[in-house]
C-alpha cells in the first residue's frame, strides 16, 4: 500500500509519501536543487515497501511542501524533527541523499537516542569545500538566470540530459522515467527558488559550505552507511571515504560507474544495499499513536 499525507510543522505543511504497512519505520530525506521525495526515491520507496514502514517527505518548498523558513540545514533538522515527532515510533531508521543526508546527520548527532540506523548517501556536511560551488553560486545571484535556465533547460528530454550531464556518470544511459521526472521539476513554476536560498545561505563564492560536521563524527553513535557514486561530480567521493575513517560503527560501500545521484542512477545496486544494512523487517515496533491519533497529520487518499 502507498500513498500521500500532510503533516503541519509549525508554520510548514510538510507532504510525504507514505508506503508499507508493517516492519520498521524508515525516513527518507531528499536533496537540493532540482529534487523532491519522488525524484530521488521513487525506486527505493517501492523496493522497501515491502518490509519497512516508508516516509519520504518533501522539504519546504520542494514538491507539494511549503513554508516560509530560512533554507539552511540548521532549520531542516527542525522540520525533520518536527516531522517525526509526528510519528508513532521511538526510533527510526533515516537515510538521506546529498543536503538530505547533512540534515539526517545534524538531526542523529543531537539525537542519537530517537535514530536506528543512519544511511548517508553521496553526502553533504562530510567536508568544509565544494569543488563545483563557485558556478552554482555565481547563477544563483543574477536575477532571474536560474529561473530562466531551468525552464530553458526542461524544453526537451534532451536538453533534460544535458543538465543531468553535470550531475551523473553517464547521463545518455538514464532511464526515460528519471529524465522525464527531472523534466517535470524543471517546469514546475518557482521549483528552484528554495534551492536559490540555500545556496545563498550555505554557500560561499571561495566554494566553502556553512554546515561541516568533519569535527562532530567520531562522536556519532548511530551506526551508518556511507554509500557515495565513485564518479560522483559534485560532492566529493573523499568526504564519505574520510568520514568512514571517522564514524566509530561505519561501513562504506562505493558504486561503479556512477555520479551524484546513486538511487537513480543505480537503483537495484543502491536498493539491495540499503535493504541489507537496515534493520531486520522481523524487529519491527509497534506503532504507538495516542488516543487523538497522531498530531497535526491529515491524511490524503493513496495513490
Amino acid at each position: 500500500m502507498s500513498g500521500t499525507g500532510v503533516a503541519t510543522i509549525g508554520d510548514c505543511r510538510i507532504a510525504y509519501r507514505r508506503a508499507g504497512t508493517s516492519g520498521p519505520p524508515i525516513v527518507l530525506c531528499h536533496g537540493a536543487g532540482i529534487d523532491d521525495a519522488t525524484v530521488s526515491w521513487r525506486h527505493a520507496i517501492d523496493a522497501l515497501a515491502a518490509d519497512y514502514r516508508v516516509y519520504a517527505l518533501d522539504w519546504p518548498g520542494y514538491g507539494n511542501s511549503t513554508g516560509d523558513i530560512d533554507h539552511t540545514v540548521e532549520t531542516y533538522v527542525d522540520v525533520l524533527e518536527g516531522f517525526l515527532e509526528t510519528l508513532p515510533f521511538e526510533r527510526v531508521s533515516l537515510a538521506g541523499i546529498s543536503m538530505g543526508g547533512g540534515v539526517a546527520l545534524g538531526y542523529a548527532l543531537d539525537n542519537p537516542d530517537r535514530v536506528e540506523q543512519l544511511a548517508l548517501v553521496d553526502s553533504y556536511g562530510l567536508g568544509g569545500k565544494l569543488p563545483s560551488a563557485l558556478q552554482w553560486k555565481v547563477l544563483s545571484q543574477v536575477p532571474g538566470a536560474t529561473e530562466f535556465g531551468k525552464i530553458a533547460a526542461g524544453t526537451s528530454t534532451r536538453s533534460v540530459r544535458m543538465v543531468l550531464d553535470s550531475l551523473v556518470a553517464d547521463a545518455g544511459s538514464l532511464p526515460n522515467r528519471f529524465v522525464e521526472d527531472t523534466r517535470e521539476k524543471l517546469m514546475e513554476p518557482g521549483s528552484i527558488q528554495a534551492f536559490q536560498e540555500f545556496q545563498n545561505n550555505e554557500l560561499s563564492f571561495s566554494g566553502r559550505v556553512r554546515t561541516n560536521f568533519v569535527g562532530d563524527l567520531e562522536s556519532l553513535s548511530v551506526p551508518t552507511l556511507l554509500i557515495h557514486g565513485r564518479d560522483d561530480p559534485l560532492v566529493p567521493v573523499e568526504w564519505s571515504k574520510r568520514a568512514a575513517t571517522l564514524i566509530p560503527d561505519a561501513e562504506l560501500t562505493l558504486v561503479d560507474d556512477c555520479g551524484h545521484w546513486t538511487p537513480r542512477e543505480r537503483p537495484d545496486r543502491f536498493n539491495a544495499c540499503l535493504r541489507e544494512w537496515l534493520p531486520d523487517p522481523q524487529a519491527a515496533p509497534e506503532p504507538e499513536y495516542t488516543k487523538a491519533g497522531i498530531p497535526g497529520v491529515t491524511r490524503a487518499t493513496s495513490d
